[in-house]
């Protein structure tokens, strides 16, 4: 079995020296085993080769595959862009966790080729589409959407509805608005939960709220949220989408995030398993040789 992989984009960044090794024994690989190779204009200029370099949209436009080599910040930079083109990526992880970019670099090469081969998971992940109401300027976001004051901390106020339906008024330090995939990160340092990425949920943390009663909710991803500043704020906020896009935000702005239309298909190796994954990451005990029971 084999699988029609055969047009691969390279995408990399470059905090360490031996992500740019990596990636040069990737693409050399693949040239050698005859696979038309792309590459993102960044990573082109960091190879020396910038000529062959090309924007994210002709990228996606011309591969039938996306290697990402980085941490989840780099694989978050791309998931947008490959979603909307239905575009699969697999994710070489050369960050701190890598809850999505699940490939150790010294595999890289056996992984790179099971999964060419045809060996491979392939699980669909949901995105979140905000549409600010002033402005009607459109931001996706795999992780979350994360409302926050400006330049200088102070608690904001808002409201939060629900389809429509009112559901609080808050003063806090913000909102974090997270997917399935999204609650791994900023979402579970705000004290959220963490949802399996299988659900059809998204989960809504207040950030540092005034009133202890205020706790997570966890609400169908086929709902629509709207988000509205009280015109009683008196310091600015922002919106940040994937920590991109950092908008600012006037008293009685509002905006509305609802489940975007295209998801992101993500590929795992043969051998990946969700929680064998939080175990790692996130420092839990270690797998019984044997069940207990």
């Amino acid at each position: 079995m084999s699988s029609n992989f055969k047009r691969i984009a390279l995408v990399g960044r470059y905090r360490q020296d031996s992500i740019l090794d990596t990636l040069t024994q990737l693409c050399d690989w693949l040239e050698n085993e005859h696979y038309e190779v792309k590459l993102e204009s960044q990573t082109a200029q960091a190879l020396k080769q910038a000529e062959r370099g090309l924007s994210m949209d002709k990228l996606c436009q011309e591969t039938d595959l996306i290697i990402v080599l980085g941490g989840d910040g780099s694989f978050l930079g791309v998931a947008c862009s490959a979603a909307e083109h239905q575009l699969p990526v697999l994710g070489i992880n050369h960050g701190r966790l890598g809850f999505l970019t699940d490939i150790h670099p010294s595999h890289c090469i056996s992984e790179v080729a099971k999964v060419l081969a045809g060996d491979y998971l392939e699980e669909k992940r949901f995105l979140l589409e905000t549409i600010l109401m002033d402005t009607r300027v459109h931001e996706s976001a795999l992780n979350d959407v994360v409302l926050s004051p400006g330049p200088l901390p102070h608690m904001i106020e808002f409201e939060i509805y629900i389809n429509a339906e009112f559901v609080c008024r808050q003063r806090a330090d913000g909102l974090i608005i997270a997917t399935p995939t999204g609650s791994t990160a900023y979402a579970l340092s705000g004290g959220g939960p963490i949802l399996s990425p299988d659900l059809e949920a998204i989960v809504l943390v207040p950030m540092f709220p005034h009133t202890l009663s205020s706790r997570p909710i966890v609400i169908d991803s086929r709902q629509s949220i709207k988000i509205a500043l009280t015109l009683g704020n008196e310091g600015s906020a922002q919106l940040s989408c994937d920590g991109r896009a950092r908008i600012p935000l006037a008293a009685g702005s509002h905006f509305e995030i609802q489940r975007k239309k295209q998801e992101l298909r993500l590929i795992h190796p043969k051998h990946y398993h969700y929680f064998e994954t939080l175990r790692s990451k996130l420092g839990w005990t270690h797998k019984p040789e044997k069940p207990s029971f």
